[in-house]
């Protein structure tokens, strides 16, 4: 018997899933948001496909958007709470937003954290 165990460090989601509507990539551009004007706000994500771990929260986490599979890193999370559905297999739970990068670190963290150009948001 054996199992598949994935412990995380970046918390990725699809606007589906719970991703902020607040945080859109072309309005940042414009006028940068920071993680102050978001500072007493819980955000809930939910039925992440699979069983993710994450270390006991609260825990610090990277952040990315999910679009169309590619990711756009939007700075740290705090993951305060996870929940697992053995039964379908999917990973919900809460998060806080602690730092927002500016348009110009999001340009270059995943060269920095990811390397994988499949799933860089501005590889074209």
């Amino acid at each position: 018997m054996g199992s598949f165990i994935e412990i995380n460090d970046t918390l990725q989601i699809t606007r589906e899933q719970g991703f902020p509507a607040e945080l859109d990539y072309q309005r940042h551009c414009e006028q940068p948001l920071s993680a102050d004007m978001f500072k007493d706000r819980v955000f809930s994500f939910s039925n992440k496909p699979a069983i993710r771990i994450y270390h006991i929260p609260p825990v610090r986490c990277f952040f990315a958007e999910n679009i169309d599979g590619k990711w756009l890193y939007w700075g740290h999370v705090h993951v305060l709470e996870v929940r697992h559905d053995y039964i379908n297999k999917t990973t919900s739970g809460t998060f806080r937003i602690e730092h927002i990068y500016t348009p110009e670190e999001m340009l270059v963290t995943h060269a920095i954290l990811d390397q994988r150009p499949e799933k860089d948001f501005f590889c074209k």
